[in-house]
C-alpha cells in the first residue's frame, strides 16, 4: 500500500539538492521538496515516495494523520517503510 502522508518540515538539509528533513508521527527522514515553491521550516507537506507533493495546513495534516492512524497496521507499515528508506 502506498499512502500520501503529512509531514512537518524541521530543517533544510541540502538546499542545492532541494532536500529537507521532515517529521512524520515521530519518524524523521529526508525528502525532496523540489516540487513546492516557497517552503519554510514548520510548514506541513503531503509526502509520497520521498517527495513533497503539496503544502497543506496544520488542520488538514492533523485530520489526515488521525484518519491514517485509524487504518492501524497499514499506516504503521507505511511509517516503518518510511523510516527505513533514504534519499542520498
Amino acid at each position: 500500500m502506498c499512502l500520501a502522508i503529512p509531514g512537518r518540515v524541521i530543517e533544510f538539509t541540502d538546499p542545492m539538492r532541494q532536500l529537507a528533513r521532515v517529521d512524520v508521527s515521530g519518524v524523521r527522514r529526508v525528502i525532496n521538496v523540489g516540487l513546492i515553491d516557497e517552503l519554510a521550516v514548520g510548514e506541513w507537506v503531503l509526502i509520497h515516495v520521498g517527495f513533497a507533493l503539496s503544502k497543506i495546513d496544520e488542520e488538514q495534516a492533523r485530520w489526515t494523520l488521525d484518519f491514517l492512524k485509524q487504518m492501524g497496521e497499514g499506516y504503521q507499515r507505511e511509517l516503518d517503510e518510511m523510516g527505513r528508506s533514504t534519499i542520498e
